[in-house]
């Protein structure tokens, strides 16, 4: 018997579009690593990409629970000493509407350079409107 070995260039991929308004932040974000990943497929293979292609729209729209919108606070260091940084939910919703959602998925999918290339299969925009009706995608609700 031999073992099945699926690569990207043997699946077909499709386009998913989830509207992440009223939606809690968390699991908008697994929802879309998980297909990102390929998880939803029986065809999943960890080391290689075999995920499909995820558009979220409406991510200035996103919900977070309790009051984390004011709490809740991510971090980034500048590189020099004394250099690090921090900035609330709310603000960096104000400042970059798409920057939470994108953060929280960029931490569910793995550490390397295979994350970095299923990063690149997701496409965020705050408001409802996308440039990617071509593709046909199709909606998920979560």
């Amino acid at each position: 018997m031999k073992t099945a070995f699926f690569t990207a260039a043997t699946t077909d991929r499709n386009w998913y579009v989830i509207d992440a308004a009223g939606k809690p932040l968390g699991r908008v974000a697994a929802k879309v690593a998980s297909i990102l990943r390929g998880k939803n497929k029986p065809t999943f293979t960890p080391s290689q990409e075999t995920g499909d292609y995820v558009i979220i729209i409406n991510a200035d729209k996103v919900d977070i629970t309790g009051r984390k919108r004011q709490n809740k606070t991510y971090y980034h260091h500048t590189g020099y000493p004394g250099g690090i940084k921090d900035i609330s939910f709310e603000e960096l919703i104000v400042r970059n509407p798409v920057s939470p959602i994108e953060i929280a998925i960029k931490g569910m999918l793995p550490k390397g350079p295979l994350g970095r290339k299923l990063f690149k299969n997701v496409k965020v925009y705050a408001g409802p409107d996308h440039p990617h009706m071509a593709q046909n995608p199709i909606a998920i609700d979560i």
